[in-house]
Formats: C-alpha cells, structure tokens, sequence
C-alpha cells in the first residue's frame, strides 16, 4: 500500500515506510484552504494547512512524496494516519506519477495510491481567501505540532529541493507573504 503526502508528511513522517518516491499527482491544485484546530492552531484560533482541490485543468500537477507501507505495518499506520488526519481529511484512490531520473527517464512507473483530501463540504473547510489574509492567521496561529509558521515554510522548503522548479504559485506567494510578516514583527524565518 503506498500513501500520498503533500502537506506535513513530505518533511515530518512519523510512521514507518518501506520505500519514498518523489512525484506528483495529476488533476488537483494545492491549497492552505483547510482549518486546522488540531495540529496549527486550536478551537477558536484554527491554523490553515493543505488540502487538495480539483483543478480545472486535468494535467495539472502536485507535488509531494509517495510512502509504501509494508503489509505488517498498513493497519498500524492506516490508524495512525486517520487520527492524524481527522479534522475533516477523506481517504481518495489516485495515480501517482514518480520523478523521472535527471536523465529524464522514471525508473519507476505510475501506481495507483491513497490521498487525505478535506472536501470542501467538512466544516474544517475555510475556503478561499487573499493570501495576505491567510498569512496573517498563520503566523497568529500555533497547536499541538507547532506554529503554523513552520508548517507553511517547512513544506515550500521541502518542495524546493526535492522537485527544484516546479509551479505552485499559491504556496511559494503565502511562504514570501508570511516571511515579510514574521520580518516586520521581528521573528526569525524557519527557512532563511
């Protein structure tokens, strides 16, 4: 069984794995569309994590890391990732395409895999807004697993390095956005 993160699991995995691969998948944006009183922020002061929607163009692409789960271990993890993802997250089947080689060629061929998707109909939805706005509540807000800061600036980092180049305009505005906040409130950047 293999899963999909594109949120927290591509830089913090707490779980066991057999194998990564780094890849995409098609068909969705990614989104800090998500409330999040569990993890970034808590009742009343929620944080906004990732959560995918469908895009309008059916090539578009996510970016994120693909862990196979040994069989021994799939209950123990599938539990571990349903608490974890429980403010509002579905399990979906998708096709996962991995990175090619720097040749340009993928040693790997797609596979079918398992994504935690916040449909916009949970009540965790918080929906569109400017990105401004989103970055001023996330660096207000801080849970149970950290600042909501970190979370945003630790996963444009990871998708940085682990696939240089790629487009995801939503996340790399809301990083610079909460970077200029974090600066004129004299903090330091988790990624500077």
């Amino acid at each position: 069984m293999w899963i999909f993160g594109y949120g927290s699991l591509v830089w913090k995995v707490d779980f066991p794995y057999k194998a990564r691969v780094v890849g995409y998948i098609k068909g969705y944006i990614r989104r800090f569309w998500q409330s999040s009183e569990d993890h970034r922020g808590v009742p009343g002061k929620p944080g906004r994590v990732v959560t995918l929607l469908p895009a309008s163009d059916p090539e578009a692409q996510v970016w994120g890391v693909a862990y196979e789960i040994a069989k021994e271990n799939e209950e123990l993890v599938m539990n571990h990732l349903d608490y974890r993802e429980k403010d509002g997250y579905d399990k979906v089947s998708v096709m996962f395409y991995p990175k090619a080689s720097d040749d340009g060629a993928s040693t790997v061929a797609p596979f079918e895999l398992f994504i935690y998707v916040g449909s916009e109909q949970n009540k965790f939805f918080a929906g569109p807004a400017d990105v401004n706005s989103i970055a001023k509540q996330v660096v207000s807000a801080v849970g149970p697993s950290g600042t909501n800061s970190e979370y945003v600036l630790q996963l444009a980092l990871a998708m940085r390095k682990l696939a240089p180049g790629i487009v995801d305009d939503h996340l790399f505005s809301l990083e610079e956005a909460v970077k200029h906040l974090q600066n004129e409130k004299g903090e330091p950047n988790v990624n500077s």
